[in-house]
């Protein structure tokens, strides 16, 4: 044995990174929600042709000889706001099948079975008097009751007077029932039970032991819902205040784009785009969260939305522009491909990931600042009270689509050609200053061979935290034929 091997022998194994405990299951809940957020453009693409200014009446219904267009305005109105008023039963569905492994239909209808039972129970439990001496739901007033106090007359003359109470978790309570649901088949959906009750066991098991178990959890929910309600309720409303809107937006957008690359970011926007501040319609339905509140009318939504059109369309692609410009000579060819297919994506549907992966990870620092940036794009747009907003991501085609009914979209655009500029130099003047290694500017292997490109490896990462990998490699294990070699399995833009 030689000196050099002995000491190469006797050189300290390299220690293996601890997980953080909870952080693999939060990746997996992020990934989930992709599944029920799918289904936001159908809703908002249909709501929004249903409006009046679309194919209504004051729109395509109202041209000569199209009058015919009303009732199919009312018809596409319908099927949108049928999705929209039910996003807590598609997260509850959509969360079971996303987070299960293995999921299949008895998982679906555990969710659906788990979200039916939890509703029903707390509507009985919601004028219940608590313990403390309160209601377990909040109290509000009949839908007549302000008429009736104007007239003068006696409200408990009129049934549409009388207060009702409510236990409202929204969508947050789809997406719980969703993970207990797919927690519950991972356990049960094998088991077997005694000969009489065989017909039971197994995944038809999986949906009965759901109904159990959302009682419980509605219990707990009942008995939590005041102090949930004040803080939720407490918080939504400050942070939807114009007052603070923009302090709230700044720190909502640069959050966001700090938990992308842990594909944690979708646990974020659950509570702004689903859940904060309230919108009653015309028709007296009541519209919760940023999205919801925005296609159905609320001048104050995009509070959570409007900042993102001018990265997304804009800034992004300049960024691209940028790592494009600064790539190696030998490799400027093939990065400007790349570069502009991502850029395109970012514009059109605001799917950003494959950009921000290629850079996220190189250049941290220059990540950290585009997430500033972001978030000072989304205070911009709501000091100077531009509102605009999507059914899926702040891309072109939902920015055209709700251009009507956006404020000051313009406007929007002209911060986004500002954003663009700053983003570009930013991008430029870091990338070269610092030699970051960027796709395009990875390092030469030993006979000038490229090394794998950075943008590849993104890529893979970008599809990982989608759960796009995931979907492939449980596609392939229920196909075996259509399994591929691990190498070929990455995509290339």
């Amino acid at each position: 044995m030689t000196a050099a091997t002995a000491g190469a022998g006797s050189a300290p194994a390299p220690k293996e990174k601890k997980p953080i405990p909870g952080f693999a299951q939060l990746q997996r809940v992020g990934r989930s929600l992709m599944l029920p957020i799918a289904s936001l453009p159908a809703a908002g693409l249909l709501l929004r042709l249903g409006q009046p200014d679309m194919l209504g009446a004051d729109g395509v219904a109202g041209w000569s000889g199209m009058g015919w267009m009303q009732p199919v305005a009312e018809i596409l109105g319908a099927a949108g706001g049928a999705l929209i008023d039910n996003l807590p039963i598609l997260f509850a569905i959509g969360v079971a099948i996303g987070y299960a492994r293995r999921s299949d239909g008895s998982t679906a209808l555990a969710g659906l079975v788990g979200y039916l039972v939890l509703t029903a129970v707390l509507r009985v439990m919601a004028p219940m008097t608590a313990p403390w001496g309160d209601t377990f739901g909040s109290e509000a007033p009949g839908s007549c009751a302000e008429t009736v106090a104007e007239a003068g007359l006696n409200p408990d003359d009129f049934a549409c007077a009388a207060s009702t109470y409510t236990i409202n978790y929204g969508v947050l309570g789809g997406i719980v029932i969703g993970i207990v649901a797919a927690l519950l088949y991972q356990r049960y959906y094998r088991i077997k039970l005694p000969p009489y009750l065989a017909f039971f066991g197994g995944r038809r098991f999986v949906p009965i032991i759901t109904a159990v178990a959302a009682i419980v959890v509605a219990v707990v929910f009942a008995f939590i819902y005041p102090v949930f309600d004040r803080v939720i309720t407490g918080f939504g409303d400050w942070v939807t205040d114009p007052g603070n809107s923009v302090l709230g937006g700044f720190v909502f957008g640069t959050v966001n784009r700090l938990l992308i690359p842990f594909g944690l970011h979708h646990l974020l926007n659950n509570l702004p785009w689903f859940q904060f501040g309230s919108f009653e319609a015309a028709d007296g339905q009541v519209y919760y969260g940023d999205i919801a509140r925005f296609l159905n009318g609320d001048p104050t939504a995009g509070v959570f939305m409007t900042g993102f059109f001018p990265i997304m369309m804009f800034a992004l692609p300049a960024a691209a522009l940028a790592i494009w410009h600064t790539a190696r000579p030998s490799r400027r060819k093939a990065t400007g491909g790349v570069m502009v297919s991502v850029a395109l994506t970012a514009f059109l549907t605001g799917i950003t990931e494959p950009l921000e992966f290629a850079f996220a990870y190189v250049a941290f620092p220059l990540y950290v600042v585009h997430a500033l940036l972001t978030g000072s794009s989304l205070a911009v747009m709501n000091a100077l009270e531009y509102r605009s907003g999507f059914s899926f991501s702040a891309g072109a085609i939902d920015f055209l689509l709700n251009f009507n009914i956006a404020t000051q979209p313009l406007m929007i655009v002209v911060f986004g050609l500002i954003y663009a500029v700053i983003y570009y130099f930013v991008f430029r003047f870091a990338i070269t200053r610092f030699n970051l290694r960027t796709p395009g500017r990875e390092e030469e292997g030993a006979e000038g061979a490229a090394v794998p490109s950075v943008f590849d490896e993104a890529q893979e990462a970008a599809a990982v935290s989608t759960g796009k990998r995931a979907a492939e490699e449980e596609a392939g294990s229920r196909d075996p034929g259509s399994r591929r070699d691990p190498g070929a399995g990455r995509e290339r833009t």
